[in-house]
């Protein structure tokens, strides 16, 4: 058996539910997870604020939040969230205190052969549902054996579609233009597999240099990429750029992060570093050439 992060403390897992706006506990069947996931799409931010504090002050200590009660802690305190590996652990932690059949799993995003990335599988009897706390599908996504699933949503289009030795999931996330393919790979590893992984993540990342912060409205996208905001709604995507008290402006309006944890990241330079140019030396991921099911030509 793996090892796993002690058990979040009822306390806890109530004050979560009230942030959430969950009056109740959700049921442990299909509906309730919809409710519960939809609720943290909608209030637990995607972000590396924390991450970045870290890393700038040069921390050597276990990055913040791979512990699910510590990273909720903060989250009810300062309304920030984390990238993949420590909010999917606390989105488990959490899916497994309200009841639920859920378990941990990796994959590669981009389907680049790397495992680099953090999600959440729910069952219920022979039907599995994932929910993504980095991707923000605002609604779990079937896991269907022998077929694709279309989440066809103008906003939050998401869809997955089995292949040999998983499935593979396709998001539209601006400033990308094409959907973002992801190989789920690893099934079932354990909390200390989320650990290793996030600390091997200061090494190679995305999030270790500039700001990226994402959280979802009913009916909008919102993202936070360096300087630039993404807003994604029905009728396209609007691109903004910022300026510094703009951006501050925006990472306590838009995305819910206190004074205090804004301040933080400003100290550690993180506001500097966002600000700066992107320097045009920085490797460059290799361009997505697949497409998700939906837009296949017919075989």
């Amino acid at each position: 058996m793996g090892i796993e992060a002690p058990p979040l403390s009822l306390h806890l897992v109530d004050r979560v539910l009230g942030r959430l706006a969950l009056p109740h506990p959700p049921q442990p069947d299909v509906r309730g997870l919809e409710s519960l996931y939809r609720a943290w799409c909608g209030r637990v931010p995607f972000d590396n604020l924390r991450k970045l504090t870290a890393i700038r002050h040069g921390e050597t200590t276990p990055l913040p939040g791979g512990e699910p009660a510590e990273f909720l802690e903060r989250f009810l305190e300062d309304g920030v969230g984390g990238t993949c590996w420590p909010s999917s652990g606390a989105l488990h932690a959490l899916l497994c205190a309200c009841g639920f059949d859920a378990r941990r799993v990796a994959g590669c995003m981009r389907d680049l052969g790397i495992v680099n990335h953090a999600s959440v599988v729910v069952r219920f009897g022979s039907d599995e549902y994932l929910a993504d706390s980095s991707l923000l599908t605002n609604r779990p996504l079937p896991l269907l054996p022998s077929e694709p699933f279309l989440h066809d949503d103008a906003v939050f289009h998401a869809e997955t579609e089995p292949v040999e030795g998983g499935y593979l999931l396709w998001a539209d996330v601006p400033p990308t233009e094409v959907a973002t393919p992801c190989r789920l790979r690893a099934d079932a590893v354990d909390h200390a597999f989320y650990l290793r992984a996030y600390e091997a993540s200061r090494g190679r990342s995305p999030f270790n240099d500039r700001l990226y912060a994402r959280r979802n409205r009913p009916d909008e996208m919102l993202i936070l990429r360096g300087p630039v905001r993404y807003r994604k709604r029905a009728d396209g995507v609007r691109v903004e750029e910022l300026s510094a008290d703009e951006l501050l402006a925006a990472l306590r309006d838009d995305i819910g992060a206190s004074v205090d944890a804004i301040a933080a990241w400003v100290d550690a330079g993180g506001l500097e570093a966002t600000l700066a140019p992107a320097s045009p030396d920085a490797p460059q991921p290799p361009p997505i050439t697949g497409r998700p099911p939906s837009q296949r030509a017919p075989v």
